[in-house]
C-alpha cells in the first residue's frame, strides 16, 4: 500500500443499523451459569454485567456521545500503510507547545477528553487513535510493534508541521511514548508517562516502603490479573472471536480492567470513571471491530526481539507519574530513561486521565514548564 501525505477531515458517523445490531445482540446475550458465592476474584460477576449491559442497551445514548466527540476537530491520514485517526485541538496561544497524547489498552482517544480544557491554554494537542485501535483500525498486517507505532506517531507530528513537541502516554503508551522519542530524539523535548511498567532486576534489597508496595502490586498482577496479557500476547486470534461476536464479552473484557486497575477506593468501575464515558470507550471498540487488531498488538510486543534487547539509555528528559495502582519503581526505570521528574500520587489509578485529570494535567504542565526553564 502506498502512503499519501494528505490529511482529511473526519467525523464519526456510526450507521443506524450498527447501533440497532448492538442492541439486538445485547438483548439476545446467552449468559453463563455463575458459581454460587463467588465475586470479582473470579472475574466480572454476572449480576453486575447484566445490569451494565442492560444500561448499555436501553439507557446509554450513543448518538449524544457521538455528537460530543464530533465537537472536537478530527482528521485521518495514512502513515506506513495504516490509517491514522486523530484529534487536533490547537491552543489560542502563539507560544503553545505541541503535545502528543497517547492512550493505552483497553482505552482510546476518549481517555483524554477531560484533559483538553485543562491543557489547551499552553499546548496544541494531538490525540491519535493508536494504529490498530478505534478509528485508526483495524490493521490487517503483522509487524505493528511499539517501535513501529512510535515511529508512525513521530511521522504524524512531522506531517502536522511540528518540529519540537512533547509526548504524554500511559499503559502501552508507556512503551510507545518513549519510542516516539527514540524515533525523533531531536524533535521530542520531553516524554511524560504514567502507568509505566518496570521489571524487577538486580538487587532487591533496600526497597522503600512505597517501592515494596508497588512490588506487591506487580506480584499480584503476575499471579492473579495477567490472564488477558497471556491470551492476547500468545493467542490473539482465538480470543478475538468471542470479543468480536458478543458485545457482552467485549464489555466484560474491558470493564474487568477498570475494576482491577482503578483507584482501590472505588468499589465499582463507575465509581472511578463516569459510566457513560466508560461505555463510550467500549462502544468504540465494538463499532470499529478492533478487538482483534488491538489484541494482536500484544502478540507483536511479546514477540518483538528488539523491544526486549538491551539498548542505550534514552537521552530525552522523562517524567514519571505514579498513581495508586501503578507499579513503576525508579531504580528499575533509570537504566532505560533519563528521568528528571518522579511524582507519586495518593489518589487516582491506572486510568489517570479519566480518574484524576486534574492531577495528571498539573503534573504535565509542571514538567514541561520546568523543561522550558532549563532550556532557556
Amino acid at each position: 500500500m502506498t502512503n499519501s501525505t494528505e490529511i482529511s477531515p473526519f467525523r464519526i458517523d456510526i450507521p443506524d443499523a450498527d447501533v440497532a445490531d448492538l442492541r439486538e445482540r445485547l438483548a439476545n446475550t446467552r449468559w453463563p451459569v455463575e458459581v454460587a458465592g463467588t465475586g470479582w476474584e473470579r472475574g466480572v460477576p454476572s449480576a453486575y454485567l447484566r445490569e451494565l449491559a442492560a444500561y448499555w442497551r436501553d439507557g446509554f445514548d450513543w448518538r449524544a456521545q457521538e455528537k460530543a466527540l464530533n465537537e472536537h476537530p478530527q482528521f485521518t491520514t495514512t502513515i506506513d500503510g495504516a490509517n491514522v485517526h486523530f484529534l487536533h485541538v490547537r491552543s489560542a496561544s502563539d507560544n503553545a507547545l505541541p503535545l502528543l497524547l497517547l492512550h493505552g489498552w483497553p482505552g482510546s482517544f476518549v481517555e483524554f477528553l477531560d484533559l483538553i480544557p485543562l491543557l489547551t491554554d499552553r499546548f496544541h494537542l494531538v490525540i491519535p487513535s493508536l494504529p490498530g485501535y478505534g478509528f485508526s483500525g483495524p490493521v490487517t498486517e503483522t509487524g505493528w510493534t511499539d517501535g513501529r507505532s512510535g515511529a508512525a506517531m513521530a511521522t504524524l507530528m512531522e506531517r502536522l508541521g511540528y518540529d519540537r513537541y512533547g509526548v504524554q502516554g500511559g499503559d502501552v503508551s508507556g512503551f510507545i511514548g518513549p519510542e516516539v522519542a527514540r524515533a525523533a530524539p531531536d524533535h521530542v523535548v520531553g516524554v511524560h508517562v504514567n502507568a509505566l511498567v518496570t521489571f524487577p532486576s538486580g538487587d532487591l534489597e533496600g526497597l522503600t516502603e512505597s517501592e515494596q508496595r508497588r512490588m506487591a502490586i506487580f506480584e499480584s498482577f503476575q499471579q492473579e490479573l495477567g490472564g488477558y496479557l497471556q491470551l492476547q500476547g500468545t493467542r490473539p486470534q482465538t480470543v478475538s472471536y468471542g470479543l468480536t461476536d458478543s458485545p457482552a464479552a467485549q464489555l466484560a473484557w474491558i470493564v474487568e480492567k477498570f475494576k482491577d486497575w482503578t483507584d482501590p477506593a472505588a468499589e465499582l468501575p463507575e465509581d472511578a470513571v463516569d459510566r457513560d464515558r466508560l461505555l463510550t470507550n467500549v462502544s468504540i471498540y465494538w463499532f470499529t471491530n478492533t478487538a482483534s487488531s488491538t489484541a494482536h498488538t500484544y502478540y507483536e510486543r511479546f514477540h518483538d526481539a528488539a523491544a526486549w534487547a538491551p539498548r542505550e539509555r534514552s537521552t530525552v528528559p522523562t517524567a514519571v507519574a505514579n498513581f495508586t495502582t501503578d507499579i513503576a519503581i525508579r531504580r528499575f526505570a533509570d537504566p532505560a530513561h533519563t528521568i528528571v521528574r518522579w511524582t507519586e500520587f495518593d489518589r487516582g489509578g491506572h486510568f489517570a486521565a479519566l480518574e484524576s485529570p486534574d492531577l495528571l494535567a498539573a503534573d504535565v504542565r509542571a514538567f514541561f514548564a520546568d523543561l522550558k526553564e532549563t532550556t532557556r
